[in-house]
């Protein structure tokens, strides 16, 4: 049986599509946060209708300042999208299936950014919305600044030896290769034992492997609070590591270093600093 959600969800995008937008999108819907950091960075305020219910949220969103003075969906879902009269929607491929299913039976324009691991994916997508928006100029000059950005970096950090690091969390699982954690790794002067120990992806952390792995680092998320070293050294994961007994802990913006778009960047910036204080000096 269909629901009533569903049918007002179908009445709102017909309404929306009966009239098709000309030129530029001019209410455009950010689902994500990592759509929101695109959106904020490239669009026009005008064109900004709404940013997704997390954007204001700074335990989430990098962007939360930013956001201030824009309208926010409720919810992610179809029905909250909808409510704003959007020309555009912003999606991601990790948006929940039924929610993409029932935007695209509306006949609403979608632009769904489907890969996120590593720079290149970021100035795809940068270009994507970019031209989406009528701005490809705005996300080339974009692209330059974040090319800067990173190749001061690397400047900075040319011939240290990676530090060995291991992302740690309250959460009993670990980031491998092709995470966002991996590219963090990648432009920071850090070696992910995860990855080389083969993991790929988001994995329940191997309790008893990790004594194994001659981690010299481990890494937080701040957004976890100042406790969250005693909460770590309290865990069977972590409690026999020489790294934690010696309180080799590093504590990372956590939507900087989960950012799917720019704020990764900032991500790059302060692990480097905390493994490479020499280099900053």
């Amino acid at each position: 049986m269909l629901t009533l959600r569903y049918w007002v969800v179908l009445l709102l995008g017909a309404a929306l599509s009966a009239v098709p937008p000309q030129g530029m999108p001019s209410r455009v819907v950010s689902q994500t946060v990592g759509t929101d950091e695109l959106l904020l960075a490239l669009a026009d305020p005008s064109q900004i209708a709404a940013l997704s219910h997390l954007a204001k949220d700074p335990a989430f969103s990098p962007v939360a300042k930013a956001a201030e003075g824009y309208s926010c969906l409720r919810t992610s879902d179809a029905e909250s999208i909808l409510k704003f009269h959007p020309d555009l929607v912003l999606i991601a491929s990790y948006t929940r299936a039924e929610t993409k299913a029932l935007l695209l039976r509306t006949g609403v324009k979608l632009l769904v950014l489907e890969k996120f691991e590593n720079l290149e994916d970021l100035y795809a997508n940068a270009r994507l919305i970019g031209r989406a928006l009528g701005h490809p100029d705005r996300a080339e000059t974009a692209i330059l600044k974040w090319q800067q950005r990173v190749s001061a970096l690397q400047s900075k950090l040319k011939g240290v030896r990676p530090v060995r690091v291991l992302p740690a969390s309250t959460f009993p699982f670990t980031a491998g290769a092709d995470t966002t954690f991996q590219d963090v790794c990648e432009h920071s002067g850090a070696l992910n034992v995860a990855a080389e120990a083969g993991l790929k992806g988001h994995q329940p952390t191997p309790t008893e492997k990790l004594l194994t792995w001659k981690i010299e680092v481990l890494v937080a998320s701040g957004e976890e609070g100042t406790r969250v070293i005693e909460r770590l050294r309290e865990l069977p994961s972590y409690t026999f590591l020489p790294a934690m007994r010696a309180g080799r802990v590093v504590l990372v913006s956590g939507p900087c270093m989960a950012s799917t778009a720019q704020a990764r960047l900032d991500a790059y910036e302060e692990l480097a600093r905390a493994l490479h204080p020499e280099r900053f000096r």
